[in-house]
């Protein structure tokens, strides 16, 4: 499985290689990194502490704090330190735990922002049910699987970047290490890799926006029943998480849901 023999490490390009445009980065990556954190430290703290956010709600907003707290870490402070670094060096092995961490925590945010969809729909469409069925105990064994899944999905990602082969060039045209920069510079035929990445990360993306669509769909299509005040609260709830599923699904399925050939030996 592991097809790499001449390469060590990675150079990062990064996001630009203009002096002054990378300090711009560092003071933006930086702020907006510190402010992820302490906000979703923040809600967890809070969360944790409070008595009265013992709803599912807040539970799935734990896990997704931790789990956006967690994907932010695996490649925002690496793309702070390069910079003002001279030279962006990853090696090998940081490359594909960082790859492992990427998909594990991006898939969890995924997985978790669904359950977040269920449990308002239950929780509009179904109130007279919701307690039993929103019970403590199964929101655990879907937090679980939410883990196991994610767990799989970055296995099947790192499993697919291990049998890459790496002849010698070495720079990764990203801020980052994943799938799609590490296939450009591989001395390989990476077009079944691609469709591999695509039935893989692709569906998950493609697949979790339209059960998210549906289930909003028919959230707003049952609260023609509802009075104005309870349509004015369950949109409150509703209009963030939305915002939050548009601002995430974009990139993802921009990325990961059209395969590209490519044939990289041939430019070197």
């Amino acid at each position: 499985m592991w097809e790499n023999s001449n390469v060590t490490e990675f150079i990062l390009l990064g996001l630009t290689q203009d002096p002054l445009s990378q300090k711009m980065v560092f003071l933006i990556f930086l702020i907006f990194y510190v402010g992820t954190v302490v906000g979703n430290t923040l809600v967890i703290v809070t969360i944790e502490s409070s008595r009265t956010l013992g709803s599912p709600m807040y539970y799935f907003l734990f896990y997704l704090s931790f789990a956006d707290s967690c994907y932010s870490t695996s490649t925002a402070p690496k793309l702070i330190v390069d910079a003002l670094s001279a030279k962006k060096l990853i090696s090998y092995s940081e490359c594909m735990t960082q790859i492992f961490a990427l998909h594990l925590f991006g898939c969890m945010e995924i997985f978790v922002l669904i359950l977040m969809a269920v449990d308002r729909y239950v929780a509009i469409c179904k109130p007279l049910h919701y307690p039993r069925i929103m019970r403590r105990q199964v929101c655990l064994i879907l937090i679980i699987l939410a883990w196991i899944g994610s767990f799989m999905h970055s296995i099947a990602q790192v499993i697919l970047a291990l049998r890459l082969p790496f002849c010698g060039p070495n720079l990764i045209d990203h801020y980052c290490c994943d799938l799609q920069p590490l296939f450009k510079i591989a001395c390989t035929d990476t077009y079944l890799l691609n469709l591999l990445l695509v039935t893989n990360s692709g569906a998950i993306c493609l697949v979790s926006l339209t059960i998210l669509t549906i289930t909003y769909i028919v959230i707003l299509h049952s609260l023609r029943n509802h009075s104005a005040e309870g349509r004015k609260k369950a949109l409150s709830n509703c209009t963030s998480h939305i915002i939050v599923v548009i601002l995430f699904f974009g990139p993802c399925i921009f990325i990961y849901t059209h395969p590209q050939n490519t044939f990289p030996w041939t430019r070197w």
